[in-house]
Formats: structure tokens, C-alpha cells, sequence
């Protein structure tokens, strides 16, 4: 793991970085922006009780190294008016895919909806380094003992872009509906739900900048935060209900007015997307006036435009590290926690699926699979042993530091990253091929078994090269591995119905809440990380059900313990995000929200070198 302080990580001539440095990792004190409802009374979250927004951290959930500190984040939920300056200069992006460029909630849709986070756009709330809510265009929200009713107050200060005037809540219950009736938005559905009564609920809009909502059910509030959060591809950017209004929806989502630091000038469908500062911004004036977001589908392209000073930045493959670290001037920025993989043992469908038959794919000769699934049962240990062994054979503090050049650290159980503070220190797997080799001998595999492990390829850091790590710890041990390099739109149908066996590489990004992650050990899912049990089913469904965060945080861990224990399966690493910053640009800038670390984002705090 790489050395960390409360700033994100920066390097300059990276191979002399590559020193490990492990660091004591202090708790902050103090509440976060986003006060814990209570269960004994409403729950309350208020800007005022956050103007300075402390780092977390804790102890490691996997391997030996603590995970890396994370960096304050830069926004505050101030009224404090930002500080004059005049914007200069050019910052150059380049990304694989931009897509069209439309604005608008009713056309806005995957990959054009991360991209427009990090330029015009601003949602409700903003991630903290915690993963808890934080304030951005919401500023305070309670929600009732009953978690029924949210009173939400939004900013009373933010103007749209293109002099369409000041944001109100009419916008935001606008933008929701829009978002909900376009349904191209991952989270269109929920937002639905929330914002429009479909489960019965109502709205009562108290004022130009407060709202109740009655959900009609109880609300789990991560799933609320998730779905309205900033960054990443299921985030929402307000946009002015007038504009759309006066110029109706097509010609207005090409010229969208939105919120955010930075507003659209001009773009060219597959080309480029280019923004101006916004001055005297609400949160913070850009202090480069010019952004410009480039599609370069190919590496190569990318790291030649690096090369030649055309780009300032942009998304990079980590074996490109070697050759942007050559640029003169150029450093490397990384922040922590971007995205974690693990490992899914598939064939593990135990009790019956989703129309109450048995799984029809179900192999029991499987060694890492029972034939009786009662948890006592001499079977049941044996397959509890076989999964033990092939944890145990990984060392994951080596795919750290050789694949990943240290950016990461190791984690024993995917979804917890983030939420270390919450986990059970016990949860660990170390390194230990001989203990591992025992485990099989006693569970009657002296001679090891075959296996199928299938690399899930979905562009994160090293999948394909960690994943053939593993496959070479267990060979060491006596296992046979079939590795199967496919396209994952191949492999995806066979997961979805359940035929899967086997095991995936499988990376995913940061968990809001843990047991958004465990939605995908029940029968009820559409999609299958190979693992169903009827404990499982019925401790994920409770905790799915639980609206009350001290007792969802008691269930999480109780889902996830008995997870660990019968190794139902495990995690690799998380990977921090990295990109090159060319010499125009301070490597040293902060972000404001943590729901997607993989790609840039903030660049309106990004200063002159």
C-alpha cells in the first residue's frame, strides 16, 4: 500500500514511489456531514452541524496492510460567498467515450451521465470519505421515526447557468419526474418511488426551498442517498425546469443550464465537450477557465496526446504507468478506495430459486460445493474448507504491490470497502499456501480438483492479470485451472440464469451501505454473484428490510459474518483511481464526493502549477 496523508496521493518520477510505507491511520473525532438517524427519535442531518468534514479511517477487513487514509473532502456547506478570482487558462481531458451530448433527465443516460457530473452538474447530495450523505444542493434533511415522511431544505443561493434564475424545489421535484418518466437513469424506478408517491406516498412542498415527502413505505435511506447522490453513472445533475419550459426538451438538452462550476459552450458528437468557468460559483469559481473533455477511444492515442502536452489529464490504463511517468513534469494522483474486487464461487445455489424450484444447475461434485445443505453437516466443512484453502493460497499483498504498483490495498470480503470501521477484525485471510494445502487434504482433496475462473472483464485495474495471479496460487497448491478469457457480455447470461460454475474476477465500485452489495446473494436478484442459501436469503432480506441505520449496521454485519465464515466467497484488493497530471496542473487537489474515486473528477479545484 502506498504511503497516504489526508491530501490525495501524488508522485512524481513514479518509480522511485514505489517504497511501501505502512502508516498509522488516525480516527477523526467530531460528527460527520450527515448526523446517524436515530433509532429513538427523528433523524436529523444539517449542513450547520458539518463545516468541517473530518477523514475516516480504520482497520484493515483483508491481508495484512491498513487501508489507505482518505483525503478531507473539499466541499463545505457554507454560505460563505467564494472568494474573487479570475479563471485562466485550458484544462484537457481525455476519455475513452463522452457520447452525444444531452443534457436533459429525460435523455441523459450512460456514459454521458459521469461525465456530466464532473463538468455542469450538481445532485442533491454529496458523498463523504465515510460513504455516509453529505450536503450539496440539499442542505438539511430529517426523516421521521417512522421513516415515512423526509423534510429536505435545499440552498437558497444556487443559480442556474445561462441566466435562468435562482433554484427552487419546483426544479427539483421537476428534474426527478423527468428523470423517472425518461427512465434511461440506472435508478429511474427508485426515483419514481421517492419523489412521485408510486408507493403511495404524497408531496407537500413547504416553501421555495423545502419539501416533505411521504414515501408511502418505509425508506432505507441509503437506497434514497444512492439513487440522488453526485458522481458516477447513476448520479442525477438539477437542470432548470424554465429553460426546458421556454425551449422544450431537445433544443434545451443541448444547451443544458444546470448548476454546477463549469457550463457548456460547444461540443461535437464524438469529439469533444467544452465548458467555460462559471464565475462566482456557490461552491467554488474554477480557477481554470476553460475545461475541455476529449473522446480518444484508443490508450495509445491518449497516452501520445500526454506525450505531447495535448492533454492535461487523462483516464489511463495502469500498465501506461511506466511510460506517462517518462513525460517530463508529469506526476501520478491517486485516490483511495475507487473500486474493489473479489472472487464469486458460482454453483453455490442452495434451496430453491426465485419460482420456488430447485436450482437445475447445481453440481454437488463441485469440490467447493455441499451435497447437504445444512451448515453442520460433515459435507458442509469439507466445501467450507475447500473455499478456505483457495483464500488462504492468495497473496494479496503481492497482486498489490506488483499489479497495481502499490495503488491499493488487500481486502478478505468485497462491499466493506469503505466501511472498515463497521467490519469484524477478525475477517482476514493471510497468505498461507501450506495451511491451505492441509485444508484440502483434510476436506479429501489431497491431490487438489479442476476449476473454471473466468475474469470479468469490465475495464478496471489489472482484472485480467490479478485474476491469472490467482489462478497460479492455487496451481501452487495442487488445484488445475481452466482459465477462461471472454468477453464479459459472453459470461454475463450464464450468471443471470444460474449455470455458471465456476469462479469470476468480479470489481465493483463503493458500497453506499454493504447490504447493497449483499442483493446479490438472494434468489429475488437478476443477477447472481453464485451464491444462495436459504440463511443467507433470509438474513439479506431482513437486512434489505431494515430502515433503522443502527440496527441495519447490526444486521449488515451479521449477513456478512456468517458470509465469512462458510467463505461463501472472498475479496482481493481495492484499488485506488490514478491518472497522469501534466506539468500545467497542481497534482494536489481534493475531491468533494466519494461515491465514484475511478475517474477525475473536482476539476474546479484543480490550480496552476
Amino acid at each position: 500500500m502506498r504511503e497516504s496523508s489526508l491530501k490525495p496521493m501524488v508522485y512524481s518520477n513514479l518509480t522511485k514511489a514505489i517504497v511501501l510505507l505502512f502508516v498509522a491511520l488516525l480516527f477523526a473525532c467530531g460528527s460527520s456531514a450527515t448526523a446517524t438517524p436515530q433509532s429513538d427519535g427523528e433523524s436529523t442531518s444539517s449542513a450547520s452541524k458539518a463545516t468541517a468534514i473530518p477523514a475516516t479511517s480504520a482497520p484493515s477487513t483483508g491481508g495484512s496492510a491498513a487501508p489507505t487514509a482518505i483525503p478531507t473532502p473539499a466541499v463545505q456547506a457554507t454560505k460563505a460567498p467564494p472568494a474573487a478570482m479570475k479563471p485562466t487558462g485550458v484544462i484537457n481531458y481525455g476519455v475513452p467515450e463522452t457520447g452525444i451530448f444531452q443534457g436533459h433527465p429525460r435523455e441523459l443516460s450512460s456514459p454521458r451521465v459521469q461525465y456530466a457530473a464532473v463538468s455542469y452538474g450538481e445532485s442533491m447530495w454529496a458523498i463523504q470519505p465515510d460513504l455516509s450523505a453529505g450536503p450539496l444542493l440539499a442542505t438539511e434533511w430529517s426523516i421521521s421515526d417512522d421513516f415515512l415522511t423526509w423534510t429536505i431544505s435545499i440552498r437558497d443561493d444556487v443559480e442556474f447557468h445561462k441566466g435562468y434564475g435562482l433554484m427552487t424545489m419546483d426544479d427539483i421535484t421537476w428534474n426527478y419526474k423527468e428523470y423517472h418518466e425518461g427512465a434511461l437513469n440506472a435508478r429511474a424506478t427508485i426515483l419514481g418511488n421517492f419523489w412521485m408517491g408510486k408507493k403511495g406516498g404524497s408531496q407537500e412542498i413547504v416553501d421555495d426551498f423545502t419539501i416533505k415527502v411521504n414515501t408511502g413505505e418505509p425508506w432505507v435511506p441509503a437506497i434514497a442517498y444512492e439513487a440522488m447522490r453526485h458522481l458516477g453513472g447513476t448520479s442525477t445533475s438539477i437542470v432548470s425546469k424554465k429553460q426546458s419550459d421556454e425551449l422544450g426538451v431537445a433544443e434545451a438538452s443541448v444547451d443544458i443550464a444546470a448548476t454546477g462550476p463549469w457550463e457548456i459552450v460547444d461540443h461535437a458528437s464524438g469529439e469533444y465537450w467544452k465548458f467555460k468557468a462559471v464565475q462566482d460559483h456557490w461552491r467554488q469559481t474554477p480557477f481554470f477557465d476553460e475545461l475541455v473533455i476529449w473522446t480518444i477511444p484508443e490508450e495509445s492515442a491518449r497516452v501520445a496526446g500526454f506525450q505531447t502536452g495535448n492533454l492535461d489529464i487523462f483516464q489511463m490504463a495502469f500498465d501506461s504507468l511506466p511510460t506517462v511517468d517518462a513525460v517530463p513534469g508529469s506526476a501520478i494522483t491517486a485516490w483511495p478506495n475507487a473500486g474493489q474486487a473479489g472472487l464469486n464461487i458460482y454453483g453455490q445455489t442452495y434451496g430453491v430459486d426465485k419460482e420456488g424450484n430447485p436450482y437445475e444447475a447445481t453440481d454437488c461434485t463441485n469440490a467447493w460445493v455441499s451435497c447437504d445443505e445444512d451448515t453442520s453437516s460433515q459435507e458442509w466443512a469439507n466445501a467450507v474448507m475447500v473455499k478456505k484453502a483457495m483464500s488462504l493460497a492468495i497473496d494479496r499483498q503481492t497482486i498489490v504491490d506488483t499489479l497495481l504498483s502499490g495503488f491499493g490495498n488487500p481486502i478478505a470480503l468485497r462491499d466493506w470497502m469503505g466501511h472498515e470501521s463497521k467490519a469484524d477484525p477478525s475477517w482476514e485471510f493471510p497468505y498461507d499456501p501450506e495451511q491451505a494445502k492441509q485444508l484440502l487434504s483434510d476436506a479429501g482433496y489431497p491431490d487438489g480438483f479442476a476449476i473454471t475462473l473466468t475474469p470479468a472483464i469490465r475495464g478496471a485495474p489489472a482484472e485480467t492479470e490479478a485474476c491469472e495471479a490467482v489462478a497460479q496460487y492455487w496451481e501452487d497448491i495442487g488445484i488445475s485451472v481452466d482459465i477462461q478469457n471472454v468477453p464479459y457480455a459472453t459470461i454475463r447470461p450464464s450468471l443471470i440464469t444460474r449455470q455458471y460454475q465456476g469462479v469470476t474476477c468480479h470489481t465493483v465500485g463503493p458500497r453506499l451501505s454493504p447490504i447493497i452489495g449483499a442483493g446479490n446473494y438472494v434468489s429475488q436478484s437478476t443477477f447472481s454473484y453464485g451464491t444462495e442459501h436459504p440463511i443467507l436469503q433470509e438474513k439479506v432480506t431482513a437486512a434489505q428490510a431494515e430502515v433503522d441505520p443502527i440496527e441495519l449496521a447490526k444486521k449488515e454485519k451479521d449477513v456478512y459474518g456468517w458470509f465469512f465464515d462458510n467463505v461463501m466467497g472472498f475479496g482481493l484488493y481495492a484499488f485506488d483511481g490514478i491518472w497522469p497530471v501534466g506539468e500545467k496542473l497542481d497534482p494536489d487537489w481534493t475531491p468533494f464526493s466519494y461515491s465514484e474515486t475511478r475517474l477525475p473528477n473536482s476539476f474546479e479545484y484543480i490550480k496552476h502549477r
